[in-house]
């Protein structure tokens, strides 16, 4: 807490809203209630929990499980208990999963029955995972939970946790496509909040009454902080166990939804239900999306259907929040500022430089560095990584744009190549190793391309050894297993080479201007 008593730390956010909130619903899942009182003392009881399991300062504590209010009850007792949380998502592979589990040598690991079968795969090649909690019973969602914890004080460990201390270690990938551990400080979750009301701007706001969807995965940068954003301000979160659009709209329709974090593709997909009427979204007040901008024609659909304010926000994994906004005034049908990613946020810092790191003047593109007190900790275990990213207090984004001359951020291509499926990040790298493991295939590469429902696919571009002949449904199943379904290329494209420049690296500007030529009819390409 500080001075005034307004929570700086995760570990002290249930806490404050159990003495000023204690009826005030905190989570609603399912049908399921828990209030701000329950949920602190139940976070306490896990604490002491994970405390009771020799857990020492800084150990990691993995989740392998959907979202519901038992995932944040843990997430709350690892930070009072000082442990650090390593949420893993569901969707993942148990190839994919074990990594995380070796890379972040997880000593404890809370598991959904669903995903027992994942982790009985890898736990033999895990020694230091010293204990394994089964959640759910075939007819109780929480037993093994509860179980676990049975018997532990109702009251909250005082370990000193500051605002620096580490809270979530989140994986992300680079263009390498080995995932890489993102560490995150208390303080990450805050910063926004804090800048915000200094400098008294309603970007992202909130009010006692609202009640908040956490819209993209929790188990994720964005929605996690989103959910941590709503819990510090006192009000109603609605959990999901997974985004079903047609569930979202009956929730925002029959439980007076008010605001909410979501993708584009997410808006998309939810303007498509029959059910989904302007009648449908009286509540909300405002939408606030990130991952891309939006087009202006899903915009104005959006106007029209849902109304409210639209806010975008713009972040990575490493920036711990949000970097630029592009605030509700600018959100309006034919500015151009629709294109960009928004402004700097209170206490972020932004510059444009060319590749020796020297800054570039307004309307010269190059590669997008920011400065913001929500910055990552580092990459675990990966000093030369961090050091790469992380230069003399400055963050490198990993995608280029330019500065306008009212200081607005317009991104033109993600360095990385990072691709957005329907809210989830693929990374180009991962999906090139995969497949390429396949015995026809001798290059490959893969790009993002627009899709209707899901805002962006993954397509692949193959090259196959001489003499070898494969159809594209055979390179879709090898991948099952090893990748995750969204991961997974929809659509397949046979050429006689990659482009690359001189030092080898794939140039995939000229993929996407090969698939622009195919679509138009004028490529000489095929897709299979």
């Amino acid at each position: 807490m500080d001075q005034m008593g307004i929570p700086q730390t995760i570990d002290a956010i249930t806490a404050y809203q159990a003495v000023n909130r204690p009826e005030q619903t905190a989570i609603l899942c399912a049908g399921r209630e828990v209030s701000y009182e329950q949920l602190h003392l139940a976070s306490n009881r896990t604490a002491n929990a994970l405390r009771a399991a020799s857990l020492r300062r800084g150990a990691r504590v993995a989740y392998l499980g959907r979202e519901s209010e038992q995932y944040y009850d843990i997430a709350f007792g690892c930070a009072k208990s000082a442990a650090v949380l390593v949420p893993i998502n569901w969707r993942l592979t148990p190839i994919e999963a074990e990594h995380i589990l070796r890379d972040s040598h997880s000593e404890l690991v809370f598991v959904e029955r669903d995903f027992t079968g994942v982790l009985d795969q890898v736990r033999p090649d895990l020694p230091w995972l010293r204990t394994v909690v089964e959640m759910d019973s075939a007819t109780d969602r929480a037993a093994g939970f509860a179980a676990w914890k049975h018997g532990q004080p109702d009251e909250c460990p005082d370990l000193g946790v500051g605002p620096g201390d580490p809270f979530t270690q989140l994986y992300t990938s680079g263009t390498t496509g080995l995932p890489k551990g993102v560490v995150l400080p208390h303080r990450s979750f805050f910063a926004l909040r804090d800048g915000l009301a200094e400098q008294g701007l309603d970007w992202v706001d909130w009010q006692p009454d609202d009640k908040s969807l956490v819209g993209l995965p929790g188990l994720a940068t964005a929605g996690l902080s989103w959910a941590m954003q709503g819990f510090a301000a006192g009000v109603t979160n609605v959990i999901m166990p997974m985004f079903v659009s047609q569930e979202v709209v009956r929730l925002i329709r029959d439980g007076g939804i008010t605001t909410t974090f979501v993708a584009p593709a997410m808006l998309a997909m939810l303007l498509a239900e029959p059910i989904a009427t302007k009648a449908a979204f009286t509540s909300m007040r405002k939408v606030v999306y990130g991952g891309a901008p939006i087009s202006e024609s899903l915009l104005r659909r959006c106007f029209e259907t849902i109304g409210g304010e639209f806010v975008q926000a713009y972040a990575a994994t490493e920036t711990g929040n949000a970097v630029t906004i592009l605030p509700p005034e600018d959100h309006v049908p034919g500015s151009h500022r629709l294109a960009s990613a928004g402004r700097a946020c209170p206490n972020v810092e932004l510059k444009i430089t060319d590749n020796d790191g020297q800054p570039v003047p307004p309307g010269h593109i190059g590669q997008v560095w920011v400065r913001t007190p929500a910055v990552m900790l580092g990459y675990w275990q990966l000093p030369e990584a961090t050091a790469r990213t992380l230069v003399d207090g400055w963050l490198r984004m990993g995608d280029t744009g330019h500065l306008d001359e009212d200081g607005y951020l317009f991104l033109c291509d993600r360095v990385d190549d990072t691709i957005i499926v329907a809210g989830q990040n693929v990374y180009p790298a991962e999906v090139e190793k995969a497949l390429g493991d396949h015995p026809a295939v001798t290059d490959v590469a893969v790009i993002g391309i627009p899709h209707e429902r899901w805002g962006e696919a993954v397509h692949a571009y193959v090259v196959l050894r001489p003499g070898n002949t494969v159809r594209p449904r055979e390179l879709m199943l090898s991948l099952r297993g090893r990748l995750a379904d969204y991961k997974i290329p929809t659509g397949y494209e046979f050429i006689d080479g990659i482009p690359r420049n001189p030092t080898g690296k794939i140039v995939r500007r000229h993929l996407r201007e090969q698939f622009q030529k195919t679509m138009a009819g004028t490529g000489d390409g095929a897709f299979s």
